[in-house]
């Protein structure tokens, strides 16, 4: 079989991966993720079922957050800032969850202000109620739980986070591994107040009065914790005292009162024998409350002012198309680089060798030049509409999505595994395929070259070459058809030296001639193969770590044991090849959801000592300080990232001009998919790395090109 029969080893190739990706996921199926973790919260789904999950019975679900030391989330009331944990939930029918039952809070400090929130590790728990109409399918007699958590996390700087949770309850077995935890929650339950309670408005204050109380609590100084937000003065001084068996307070109101409830309220929190006990009040509020504060207005003067420059303002259209053709000529530029990115050259050095052999087939190499650009263009038009549809529906995604995925990096990598393996000479695709199957290439070379384009996109396209990063990030504001242009801008631009080489007759003219050195010059194309798989294996580990790159290389390595029993004939093959295959997905069931599973903390978020990981808050903390800042938005699976990373951010002169200027060093890391990243690259105009970007207080962030030059950063360093 020849070089130039790519059709047949793309098709074997993609059935291959077809065949693994089939055994992976059903072996992933039964995964179900329970623990989203970070540097600041460990989030774990939980369930309490003792007497299993059909009708009638007490189910209870939960969130446990366990914080790292000083952080903190927020109760129901989050008090003068803050945002309360929210909770999601995606239930079959017949099966609805309660409200939260609420831990009791603390009260936490912050300069002039205080928030409630809750410290260590606590237990956010809910009632499931399972009625009749529950019905359990035939095949799968589990309840399934689905979470979908959002909470804030704050120091002194806060953090926005979320988490998906699933998992399954038996309905017929008993679940009750975390009965001590949900237990100690039910018992820390505040007690529901029977007795005459008072909230009375007196000028700017509220007074209240609760009787009823245990006679242990008489006398004791009470925590209160208002549950309707924005009404008192979260920090301010208020007085507490007893009446006999009545507690009395005299709480102010908020200058920035936004609420006047009618019924208000609110938990009593005391200390009782050693242990927090809370106890839960409410009562009607009598008397008037205060006018609001009136909202800001414009002022009459501003907004005649701002009429006028509406009236003044002039047309966009003409800037909108002189952008438009600005950006579809930086993405034919862009395309063209792409050519030059080191992992593309294997599939390149392929199509030479197919010049090579049919250097004196003019019309062939036409129809292949046009079938790869088809290829190729259409590669990108597709990429660039599956993004915008994600995105429309909802996703943060940009691009170089597709390699955020761990699956399609696999299954990059099981690829690239067979094509070398086959272009070393372990096999031939015509040994174990029908012949019927290996004549379509003679019948349809053009096949060929039009699959090589696409393979060439699935591999470029992660990467953002200069000229690129402002079209694309352009794309994503305009209309669905000219953002689709300026991606089909990229594919002709990849295409392009390829498709003029396959018209201009004097390329082949400078092509050695076919001989013996082309069988040596295909098995010497092996190892650049095998070089793209070292790389994506590299990828995945950041992804899901060790274990995850540790799984999928032991199913490459099962998988070239597989390919190599086909290579046998007769009936030994038959028993080899069974055992083999037998034996291979055994091994793909097991092993498999480790290539898929996400490692809880990226190696990204601890830092080193001179660069340390992004966050907004950081960078807004670092301006505020006076200092600039330097951000490297980067990806494992981006090659030109790892380059500069490697030259130019690690140039001695470059970090002697950081140190000089005092620059802050942040590293976003976009591996894995970030909706926060994706957002502050939005902001920049881009949607791709990598990108580059200085910020000082007071100017404009300066964007710095895709291959960083040491001359390029330091001259902008200057200007800081």
């Amino acid at each position: 079989m020849t070089l130039s029969k790519l059709k047949i080893k793309l098709i074997s190739a993609i059935f291959l991966i077809a065949s693994q990706a089939f055994l992976v996921v059903s072996a992933a199926q039964n995964s179900f993720k329970t623990i989203v973790s970070s540097p600041q919260v460990r989030a774990e789904l939980m369930a309490h079922a003792p007497q299993g999950a059909d009708a009638g019975k007490a189910v209870w679900v939960g969130l446990q957050l366990t914080h790292a030391p000083d952080w903190h989330t927020y109760w129901k009331n989050s008090g003068d800032s803050g945002l309360p944990t929210t909770l999601t939930w995606t239930l079959p029918p017949g099966v609805t969850a309660g409200d939260i039952a609420w831990p009791l809070p603390k009260k936490i400090p912050i300069g002039n202000l205080a928030n409630y929130g809750f410290e260590g590790t606590v237990l956010l728990a809910v009632p499931l109620n399972i009625t009749p109409a529950f019905k359990p399918s035939l095949l799968n007699q589990d309840l399934e739980i689905k979470l979908k958590a959002s909470w804030l996390v704050c120091r002194k700087e806060c953090i926005p986070e979320e988490g998906e949770f699933s998992l399954r309850l038996p309905v017929q077995g008993s679940t009750a591994l975390n009965g001590a935890a949900f237990e100690a929650t039910r018992l820390a339950q505040p007690q529901v107040l029977t007795g005459t309670s008072q909230v009375t408005i007196e000028g700017q204050s509220l007074k209240l009065s609760v009787a009823n109380l245990p006679t242990a609590l008489q006398g004791q100084t009470l925590s209160l914790f208002p549950e309707t937000p924005e009404v008192i003065q979260t920090a301010g001084a208020w007085t507490q005292g007893w009446t006999g068996t009545v507690w009395t307070a005299q709480v102010p109101l908020s200058a920035d009162r936004s609420q006047s409830p009618a019924l208000m309220p609110f938990l009593l929190v005391a200390d009782v024998a050693g242990k927090k006990q809370g106890f839960l009040a409410k009562a009607a509020v009598s008397g008037q409350w205060p006018v609001k504060a009136d909202a800001a207005t414009v002022s009459p003067a501003l907004a005649a002012a701002l009429q006028a420059n509406a009236a003044n303002a002039k047309p966009i259209g003409p800037s909108s198309s002189l952008s438009l053709w600005a950006a579809l000529l930086g993405a034919l530029l862009g395309g063209l680089i792409l050519n030059l990115m080191p992992c593309v050259f294997p599939v390149l050095a392929i199509k030479v060798m197919s010049f090579t052999r049919h250097a004196n087939d003019r019309h062939g190499h036409r129809a292949s030049g046009l079938a790869y650009s088809a290829g190729v263009v259409l590669s990108f038009v597709a990429l660039g509409a599956l993004m915008l549809g994600l995105r429309s529906a909802g996703e943060s995604l940009g691009w170089g999505f597709q390699l955020q995925a761990p699956a399609v990096v696999a299954a990059l990598a099981v690829l690239f595994t067979v094509m070398g393996l086959n272009l070393a000479g372990l096999f031939e695709f015509g040994q174990f395929l029908p012949s019927r199957v290996a004549t379509l290439e003679a019948k349809n070379p053009s096949v060929n070259a039009f699959l090589s384009g696409v393979l060439a996109v699935a591999i470029a396209s992660p990467c953002t070459a200069p000229f690129m990063g402002a079209s694309l990030g352009l794309a994503l504001g305009l209309p669905a058809a000219q953002a689709l242009l300026i991606f089909a801008a990229i594919g002709v631009g990849m295409a392009l030296p390829y498709l003029a080489a396959s018209f201009i007759p004097a390329v082949t003219r400078w092509l050695p001639r076919p001989g013996a050195w082309m069988d040596t010059f295909r098995r010497a194309m092996a190892f650049p193969m095998f070089a793209t798989v070292v790389w994506l294996l590299w990828v995945l580990g950041q992804q899901t770590g060790v274990d995850g790159a540790s799984a999928l290389l032991l199913l490459l390595l099962g998988l070239s044991w597989v390919l190599w029993s086909l290579t046998f004939h007769g009936r030994i093959r038959l028993i080899f090849a069974t055992i083999s295959i037998a034996a291979y997905a055994i091994l793909a069931a097991s092993a498999g959801p480790y290539v898929l599973k996400p490692v809880e903390t990226s190696a990204a978020t601890t830092g080193t000592e001179r660069w340390q990981p992004w966050a907004p808050e950081r960078v807004v903390q670092a301006l505020a300080s006076g200092a600039p800042v330097f951000v490297d938005f980067t990806a494992a699976w981006c090659v030109t990232c790892q380059y500069n990373k490697k030259t130019t951010l690690a140039n001695a002169d470059v970090l002697a001009d950081f140190e000089a200027k005092k620059v802050t060093l942040l590293r976003a890391d976009w591996t894995r998919r970030d909706p926060a990243i994706t957002a502050a690259l939005a902001a920049l105009g881009r949607n791709g790395v990598p990108v580059y970007v200085l910020y000082k207080t007071g100017r404009t962030p300066v964007v710095l090109s895709e291959i960083l030059s040491v001359a390029e950063v330091r001259a902008a360093l200057q200007g800081f």
